[in-house]
């Protein structure tokens, strides 16, 4: 649940905070074609969002098998066999949290350390709805249930094909970190990393500069900046000083700056 929770707090706050650059008065923003439009900055997204979709049963799949005994699980819609070092399960029209339906196979490796777990996923021709993944996501989580605090970090090797065949690709590392508190308040997740989107013969680049942080009882992350670039233009986003509110400010490389709402 701690990994879920953090999963979805990451990704809707990356969503808003990209998504909103788009927003930008012209007088702040570079010369023309030289824009993050809101199309590309959605994109940046697709193939976490997709792939995720089965990280929640991956890592139950994963962790109902520590004993790593040769053995067989059974969902409502999919299959898992064991062996010493991993599990192939196969989908069959799972819907999961909401996703369109996924089919297809993935073999899964893991090694299970006294502080620290990681399993490496590879798919291949695997489908959420009508959209094709190849590639490995290795996940190395740390922290157990006597545990305050959990990290759980994604490396990504991906490809993602769309319905129009067009193909995006995904290349790089993300962390995500939830520190459970006394109150809302006091319980505080972050994310960083750095990775890189290739889509329509465009290159975009996500960095953080300071761990992106936020609390529990705000809707919006608080501290932290990254940057966006596309193509060698690069845009920096300023989180705040800790307060609470929906705004940041963007820099662009000619010093312009502009205050943005999340």
């Amino acid at each position: 649940m701690k990994k879920l929770t953090l999963r979805i707090l990451s990704i809707a706050f990356i969503s808003g905070t990209l998504i909103s650059i788009q927003s930008c008065s012209e007088d702040a923003m570079p010369g023309e074609g030289e824009e993050l439009t809101q199309a590309e900055l959605q994109t940046i997204l697709t193939t976490d969002e997709i792939a995720g979709a089965a990280d929640t049963t991956l890592a139950e799949l994963f962790a109902g098998n520590t004993a790593k005994t040769p053995t067989a699980k059974d969902g409502e819609c999919y299959s898992a066999e064991y062996s010493e070092t991993g599990f192939v399960a196969t989908f069959n029209n799972c819907v999961l949290n909401g996703t369109d339906n996924v089919n297809g196979t993935v073999t899964v490796t893991y090694n299970v350390g006294d502080e620290a777990s990681s399993f490496t996923a590879t798919y291949q021709d695997f489908y959420v709805g009508t959209i094709k993944l190849n590639g490995t996501r290795t996940y190395e989580i740390s922290g157990n249930s006597g545990e305050s605090t959990m990290t759980f970090t994604v490396m990504s090797d991906m490809s993602v094909e769309m319905e129009d065949e067009s193909i995006i690709s995904e290349n790089g590392t993300k962390t995500f970190s939830i520190t459970i508190g006394d109150s809302l308040a006091t319980t505080v997740f972050t994310l960083s990393g750095n990775w890189t989107i290739e889509a329509e013969g465009n290159t975009y680049a996500v960095e953080t500069l300071e761990s992106l942080q936020g609390n529990a009882s705000c809707e919006y992350m608080t501290t932290g900046s990254m940057t966006v670039s596309k193509n060698g233009l690069t845009v920096t986003v300023d989180l705040g000083n800790g307060a609470c509110d929906n705004t940041a400010t963007l820099i662009y490389p000619n010093g312009a700056t502009e205050e943005i709402m999340l």
